[in-house]
């Protein structure tokens, strides 16, 4: 990623620090927002823009940890950055296993800003492209018809097509039709490929699971 394809978005309470921040960033040819609390940066932010979180740890009202909290999960999750005015210890080890890419502390040397954040925006436009490409995977699970469903399932599961009709009460020709169907509607050629795409997203027991109940 190019400093220029994703937003930094700067969330401290100490407007020095937001400035000092900017200036850096947008000299190094990020695009910058900042906010001067956590409530505003999660009200105004677009979830749907590329770029990385800078967030200070201790504020008043929501605290940088609760805003990273919020954030796992959601439609609006990005990769954070924690900068703090404070050692402390037991936040860092907080921070980072709920999936922070850096804690810095306070006064930040710009090369090991500059790093932080490269690393922040690479980390969050593969994660948006595992996002899209997750959506893709389940728009097309919800196309499968009920009876392509079940086949499918089976076909995850190492049925042959003979098995697949004894199973189903069908004959094998059917089951043929209904596999190719499913197979063409998941964008793939081969039982092989459909678990490729799937353990290369982490998503095999993905859709294994979600037909399941649909079966």
């Amino acid at each position: 990623m190019n400093a220029g394809e994703g937003t930094v978005f700067i969330v401290d309470d100490t407007e020095d620090v937001r400035t000092a921040l900017s200036r850096a960033l947008v000299a190094a040819g990020y695009q910058v927002r900042s906010f001067e609390s956590a409530e505003r940066f999660l009200e105004e932010q677009d979830g749907e823009a590329p770029g990385c979180l800078l967030l200070d740890i201790c504020m008043p009202g929501m605290s940088g940890l609760e805003v990273q909290r919020s954030l796992i999960g959601s439609k609006c999750g990005r990769s954070i950055v924690f900068v703090t005015g404070h050692g402390d210890i037991e936040s860092s080890v907080s921070a980072m296993k709920l999936g922070a890419v850096d804690f810095l502390t306070k006064p930040i040397e710009v090369v090991q800003l500059l790093a932080a954040v490269k690393r922040a925006q690479r980390l969050d436009l593969e994660a948006r492209r595992e996002r899209a490409a997750r959506s893709v995977i389940e728009a097309r699970l919800k196309s499968l018809t009920p009876r392509e469903q079940q086949v499918m399932e089976d076909v995850i599961n190492g049925r042959l097509n003979k098995n697949i009709g004894a199973h189903l009460g069908i004959c094998e020709a059917t089951v043929k039709v209904h596999r190719a169907r499913a197979m063409s509607k998941m964008g793939v050629r081969s039982v092989p490929e459909l678990v490729h795409v799937g353990a290369k997203l982490g998503i095999t027991n993905l859709l294994i699971n979600w037909l399941r109940p649909h079966a």
